[in-house]
């Protein structure tokens, strides 16, 4: 079984490099993943995935906590797994982003390992 909260920190540390990679230097990003018609979107994406990698280092050990994250993991890893899938074959992007998409799978995977979070507590 895999430590769920080791695993949001690692997954959270990751989706903030991948996030603010464009923002701090388009031009290596680019010259990896192809160039980008929309810069500001691009920005936008990697600005949000940096916010959910935060949260996600951030999450507490509880089981709120817990959860909160593999939520997230879950699914910025789904979302990001489908565009890779989809687009790849398209021509849109090009096909380095199969690496993320292995890298995805990985997460979600390593999600999946976790088993059962405890149960959720109620407060009166």
């Amino acid at each position: 079984m895999v430590d769920p909260l080791a695993l949001a920190r690692a997954h959270g540390l990751f989706n903030v490099l991948g996030g603010v990679w464009p923002l701090l230097s388009l031009r290596t990003f680019e010259w990896v993943c192809g160039p980008k018609t929309d810069e500001w979107l691009l920005k936008t994406c990697g600005g949000l995935l940096a916010t959910a990698g935060w949260s996600m280092l951030r999450a507490s050990p509880g089981a709120e906590g817990l959860r909160h994250a593999r939520r997230l993991g879950v699914g910025t890893a789904v979302t990001l797994l489908v565009i890779d899938l989809v687009y790849v074959p398209l021509g849109r992007i090009r096909p380095t982003y199969l690496i993320d998409a292995a890298t995805e799978i990985a997460w979600l995977t390593a999600w999946w390992r976790t088993g059962r979070l405890p149960a959720r507590t109620v407060r009166a």
